[in-house]
C-alpha cells in the first residue's frame, strides 16, 4: 500500500482536473467548486483509511474519537471500508448520523441548562432537510450530488492507489492492466 503522503500528493495533483469534471459535468462553478473541495476533503479526510490509525484519522485532532465506533465495526480494506460502491456512502450516512446524535445530544443540554423545551429528534432530521434545500436553492441544484461525487471520487482515488500498489508490490500488474 502506498503511504499517507503518496495519497495525499496524488489528491492534490487530481483536484484540478476534479474541477474541470465538475464543471463539464454540471456546468455551474459553485458545484465544481464544491465537488472539488469534496473530493479533496475526501481523499485527505474522509478516506477509507479512518479504521486505522492512519494520516487520514489524525487529521481529525481532538474529534478523531468520533471515528472510533467505525474502526469497531468496519475491518481495514474491506468492502465496507474501501468499496467503491458502499465505502462513501457509509462513511457519509455514519458521519451525518454522529452529527446528528450530537447536535441533538448539545440541544437537549442547552434546552435543560436553560429551562426551554427539549428538542425532539425529529426536528433536528428536519433541521438536515431545511439546510439541504438552502444548499440547492443557494449554490444551485446540483451541489450535494457534486459534493457527494467529489468525496466519493477522492476516496476511490485512495482505493485505486492502493489496488495498484498490491498488485505492482506482488508482481501482478498484468493482471491489475
Amino acid at each position: 500500500m502506498p503511504s499517507g503522503k503518496t495519497h495525499d500528493i496524488i489528491t492534490l495533483m487530481l483536484a484540478a482536473p476534479a474541477f474541470a469534471a465538475g464543471y463539464a459535468a454540471f456546468g455551474e462553478l459553485p458545484a465544481a467548486a464544491a465537488g472539488t473541495a469534496a473530493f479533496v476533503f475526501g481523499g485527505l479526510m474522509f478516506g477509507p483509511d479512518l479504521d486505522t490509525a492512519s494520516k487520514q484519522y489524525s487529521r481529525w485532532g481532538i474529534f478523531k474519537f468520533l471515528w472510533m465506533p467505525y474502526s469497531v465495526f468496519f475491518t481495514h480494506r474491506s468492502r465496507w471500508s474501501h468499496g467503491l460502491v458502499f465505502g462513501t456512502l457509509i462513511r457519509v450516512v455514519y458521519f451525518m448520523g454522529v452529527l446528528t446524535l450530537a447536535s441533538f445530544a448539545g440541544s437537549y443540554l442547552a434546552a435543560a441548562y436553560s429551562g426551554g423545551d427539549l428538542p425532539r429528534f425529529a426536528e433536528l432530521l428536519d433541521a438536515w432537510g431545511s439546510i439541504g434545500a438552502w444548499a440547492r436553492s443557494s449554490l444551485g441544484s446540483h451541489i450535494l450530488i457534486a459534493a457527494f461525487a467529489g468525496m466519493w471520487l477522492g476516496a476511490a482515488s485512495h482505493t485505486f492507489t492502493d489496488t495498484a500498489g498490491t498488485y505492482i508490490k506482488t508482481g501482478r500488474i498484468t493482471e491489475f492492466l
